[in-house]
């Protein structure tokens, strides 16, 4: 009996063995593949599996370099940033700094005056979920004035007349996606800890995690991929400004997997402060979200993910607690479509 256990040991090593060479290939072939139809579009591409960690990259850090992307090359993660923030907003509620539904109004910082029928309405789940209903900041407009760096004329003094001269939150409760919400959630991170958000974040999750190429303002590095525009032109990495908390961090798809492998363990308080990002906070027949993260759910599988555009990159990282893997995919150039594509044909082979 004890030699039968035995080998259905091996046989179950072999077998997840095998399984991970196989995902491993496959994922790997995707990347090629698509490379190869968009040789102009870098990717860098980071798995965790069962605690196994596996990258695959493709192109230069810019057409006139011949130095290949690899797994520490510097990217825009652009919007994922929010779930950095959300996880850092559950850490707090972890801490019992605040409650997930406490209102806003104590938590902001001064100057920012919310109007009589907007006081004690607002929820901090509110601002991550992406109902607040408060008016966000106009990018068509800024992107028309400097589409290389249409956040430099965005200050807080900006986002204080916003709020103020916010009278009706006109889609509250409903989904409207939100810089501004995240930008609020920032700031209320500040109030709490006393310290600004790059300071933050760095105490809360780069350095502990050890993310050594994961920036904030500082991001004039040798490893930076060059970004491009959907048309192909050279787009400047936007710089750090009071927006922050909802899309500028800088980072590579190992500090992303060591982000994961945080996030997949249940045991740390990232892995649990995720946990608390992937309850339901809103749902509707299209949609359903929780802190920043999105859900997709069927018969098989629950996924969480977050993507994230900036002017002239995409990135997506998703994941499946109950299966314990993690993938996060870089992109060069902001091109929806490829990530879309990428992130259909890798769910295929789970």
């Amino acid at each position: 009996m004890k030699t039968s256990f035995k080998l259905l040991a091996a046989l179950l090593l072999v077998s997840n063995f095998s399984f991970g060479q196989n995902i491993t290939q496959k994922i790997d072939s995707i990347i090629r593949d698509n490379y190869q139809k968009h040789p102009e579009v870098g990717i860098s591409l980071g798995l965790i599996n069962n605690n196994e960690v596996y990258y695959t990259a493709y192109g230069k850090l810019n057409p006139e370099s011949e130095v290949r992307i690899d797994k520490n090359s510097l990217f825009e993660i652009a919007s994922i940033t929010k779930i950095l923030t959300s996880n850092m907003i559950a850490q707090a509620v972890i801490e019992h700094k605040i409650k997930i539904d406490d209102y806003i109004d104590n938590f902001l910082p001064e100057g920012y005056v919310l109007q009589g029928n907007l006081k004690n309405k607002i929820k901090i789940s509110d601002l991550a979920s992406h109902q607040s209903g408060l008016p966000d900041i106009d990018f068509v407009k800024l992107i028309a004035l400097n589409p290389q760096q249409p956040l430099t004329g965005v200050t807080e003094k900006t986002l204080v007349t916003i709020i103020n001269n916010c009278s009706e939150l006109k889609d509250y409760g409903k989904y409207r996606y939100s810089t501004m919400g995240y930008t609020l959630l920032g700031q209320i991170l500040e109030n709490i800890y006393g310290k600004n958000y790059g300071e933050i974040i760095r105490e809360r999750i780069i350095k502990p995690l050890q993310m050594t190429h994961t920036l904030t303002k500082d991001f004039n590095v040798k490893n930076r991929t060059t970004g491009h525009n959907p048309d192909g032109g050279i787009q400047e990495f936007i710089k750090w400004n009071v927006t922050e908390p909802a899309g500028l961090v800088k980072s590579s798809a190992a500090d992303m997997v060591k982000f994961l492998k945080a996030v997949l363990n249940k045991e740390s308080l990232i892995g649990k402060a995720a946990m608390l990002t992937e309850k339901t906070f809103y749902k509707n027949e299209n949609r359903e979200m929780g802190l920043g993260t999105n859900i997709i759910t069927d018969d098989k599988n629950t996924i969480y993910l977050k993507s994230g555009d900036s002017m002239g990159q995409s990135s997506i990282i998703f994941y499946n607690r109950v299966k314990n893997w993690g993938v996060i995919i870089l992109l060069d150039q902001k091109n929806s479509k490829m990530r879309q594509n990428l992130l259909d044909e890798i769910l295929m082979q789970f």
